[in-house]
């Protein structure tokens, strides 16, 4: 018959028990944790991946020289970029892609600039740097002109500092 007083015996070291699950739980978690934000900083700080290359649908057909007036921009979404056609009658094909961290630039009609959501850098439109902290202009992508029609090929964005007027593309 068992005294009252007396105890059960104690487990042996190490094997287990509420407690030892427990904190294994929270071990198990808080490393699911942390490497849940670490993912999350390297996905914020990785440059994003340019979606509109490859070799899938790398010609995007524009539209007809004659449906783009002179100083007109209009937004090309198939290829993510913005077709200007300039005062002289020029075309350039502008990436919406900002080289500074990567977000998309959209086009601000009132102001006749492209201006950056993210840390305000703008763009006149030809691409050039208005105002930092953008390094240089908008890429550019290669337009040709054939039978009439604007073709940009969208696979090879085109780094560069400044609009040149060689950059433009005429008819």
């Amino acid at each position: 018959m068992m005294n009252a007083r007396e105890e059960k015996p104690l487990a042996p070291a190490g094997s287990g028990g509420r407690r030892s699950v427990l904190a294994w739980a929270t071990l198990g978690l808080a490393a699911a944790a942390l490497a849940e934000i670490l993912w999350i900083v390297v996905s914020f700080v990785r440059p994003r991946r340019d979606r509109s290359a490859g070799s899938q649908g790398a010609l995007v057909v524009a539209g007809s020289v004659d449906d783009f007036a002179a100083g007109s921009v209009t937004a090309v979404p198939a290829g993510r970029f913005y077709l200007v056609r300039l005062e002289d009658g020029g075309f350039l094909a502008l990436h919406r892609r900002c080289p500074h961290l990567g977000c998309t630039v959209p086009w601000e009609q009132k102001t006749k600039r492209f201006v950056c959501p993210c840390h305000g850098s703008s763009f006149d439109a030809r691409g050039d740097l208005q105002s930092p902290p953008a390094p240089r202009a908008l890429d550019l992508f290669p337009v040709r002109i054939e039978n009439g029609l604007v073709k940009v090929d969208v696979s090879r964005p085109i780094e560069r500092s400044r609009f040149e007027a060689g950059q433009a593309v005429f008819s």
